[in-house]
């Protein structure tokens, strides 16, 4: 089982671009998870606040060892309890990068990812690759984009749930070990190109 997030998790480095940030604290930035429901959100929030979205998952594994190595499941330690290395994918270094710039200006940073396991876990990470320290986040979750569940869960904010993080990675990281270490026998065994 990963040991996470008492550490942050190794990460490839990423981009934070040049531009000058707004003043620290000229508003409060929300990061969820769709762009069209920032739109929405941004309309019940008013003008404090920015609203982003990451568009889905912003880190994984990486889809291989680094050159040279001989680590047989890409991203995951498995000599140090399974202990994982996540990158920023490629199709959301742009994203990140934006994401970087708002929150040197902001003043708090609030997490409104969606509800499930992935969503937490997508606050994890933007948590880590922020700064904000996951325990002391401002996570807030609602199961309705109506004016009412908005400013409701904006009164009553919580950390990031480690338990449900630790949950998705470590599903995330037997995926991984399931799909590289299997999978060759399946080759072998029954045919080529299945994976497990």
């Amino acid at each position: 089982m990963a040991k996470r997030p008492t550490k942050p998790a190794k990460t490839a480095a990423s981009d934070d671009g040049d531009d000058a940030p707004a003043p620290k604290g000229s508003y409060k930035l929300v990061i969820v998870e769709s762009p069209a429901k920032a739109k929405t959100i941004t309309k019940y929030l008013g003008s404090g606040f920015k609203v982003e979205a990451s568009k889905g998952h912003i880190r994984d594994l990486p889809p291989r060892a680094p050159k040279g190595s001989k680590q047989p499941v890409p991203g995951v330690d498995l000599d140090n309890d399974f202990e994982p290395t996540y990158e920023v994918s490629e199709d959301r270094k742009a994203q990140v990068t934006a994401l970087k710039k708002l929150a040197k200006g902001a003043g708090e940073i609030w997490f409104a990812t969606d509800l499930d396991r992935e969503g937490e876990a997508i606050a994890w990470h933007l948590a880590e690759l922020l700064g904000v320290d996951p325990l002391k986040a401002k996570r807030v979750e609602f199961d309705e984009i109506t004016r009412t569940a908005i400013l409701k869960a904006f009164e009553e904010p919580r950390p990031i749930d480690i338990n449900r993080v630790n949950a998705q990675q470590a599903r995330r990281i037997l995926d991984r070990i399931v799909g590289y270490e299997v999978s060759p026998v399946l080759w072998k065994k029954v045919a080529g190109g299945l994976s497990a």
